[in-house]
């Protein structure tokens, strides 16, 4: 099954909620590619933008780069960045990932539980 995947990429814009359910607060969007890039199990390198458009992070951003394996219990990916409309945000951390569900239609629930280490300027460059 992995073998036949491996090279397939996709786009991704979805929402970005506070929990695992569908029906869970909507506080941005989630947007960015992933790509089929193994070949012996399921695993995915992604490069996805976390834009918050609600809630105390609204207006700034997250991106985290690096590979999930959903059919794994735990995964992790760096957090690379991040940006602030305002004043500047400059971030590094991790996120540590939960796949809550995945299905042949490549639909998925996962969860982002991240630690951030940030810098925020006070002036406007």
């Amino acid at each position: 099954m992995y073998l036949q995947d491996f090279g397939t990429a996709d786009m991704v814009d979805a929402p970005l909620r506070e929990g695992p359910k569908p029906t869970s607060k909507q506080v941005g969007r989630a947007q960015g590619i992933y790509g089929f890039a193994t070949q012996q199990e399921l695993g995915m390198t992604v490069a996805l933008s976390f834009g918050f458009t609600d809630g105390v992070y609204n207006g700034r951003s997250l991106t985290v780069v690096g590979s999930n394996h959903p059919m794994r219990l735990v995964g992790e990916v760096p957090v690379v960045g991040g940006t602030s409309t305002v004043f500047g945000f400059i971030a590094r951390g991790v996120a540590v990932l939960k796949t809550y569900a995945f299905n042949t239609s490549l639909n998925a629930i996962v969860e982002y539980n991240v630690t951030v280490v940030h810098y925020s300027p006070k002036e406007k460059c």
